[in-house]
């Protein structure tokens, strides 16, 4: 059971503490979060998981990237191919970018890009990195909670997960 809480880092307020809150449930049932160490949602959600003793998966685009230790850095060869396939301006991207990028192909898929996630939850206005997650994302047919139109369906999905449903 392995989800991905990613997002802008220009979610609302509210929808931060909500993604804090969201990732120590879904910790609490067992979920492993994978995220990428950026701030905004990603912080949210990796604090969640972090207080309720959860387990995670940081995928960091460079070694110590804004200070997290996660030793899952770099992304793979394959994983730049993803990135690339699943981007629409891949050719204008700078290196760095393209680092970042292909970083949410491990996000959303696993560090040997063989594992997809169950399932995302996001806050994104759809440009960025979220979004190179969300089209990778609908070409492996994941279910996306974007909050900032779901929320109320992603509200009633941890809901029923809470009650095993």
């Amino acid at each position: 059971m392995v989800y991905a809480g990613i997002g802008s880092r220009n979610t609302p307020y509210e929808i931060i503490m909500h993604m804090e809150s969201v990732a120590m449930k879904l910790a609490d049932v067992g979920y492993t979060l994978r995220s990428g160490g950026a701030n905004g949602a990603d912080e949210a959600f990796e604090r969640g998981c972090r207080k309720a003793n959860g387990k995670k998966e940081i995928f960091l685009p460079i070694r110590n990237y804004n200070g997290n230790p996660s030793d899952l850095y770099q992304p793979t060869d394959k994983a730049m191919e993803i990135a690339e396939r699943f981007h629409p301006a891949w050719h204008k991207c700078t290196k760095i970018a393209r680092i970042f990028l292909a970083r949410n192909s491990h996000i959303v898929l696993g560090e040997n890009l063989d594992q997809p996630v169950d399932f995302i939850v996001c806050w994104t206005e759809e440009t960025g990195g979220t979004y190179q997650s969300l089209r990778i994302a609908k070409n492996y047919d994941i279910v996306v909670y974007n909050l900032r139109y779901d929320f109320d369906d992603f509200s009633k999905f941890l809901s029923d997960i809470r009650k095993g449903q």
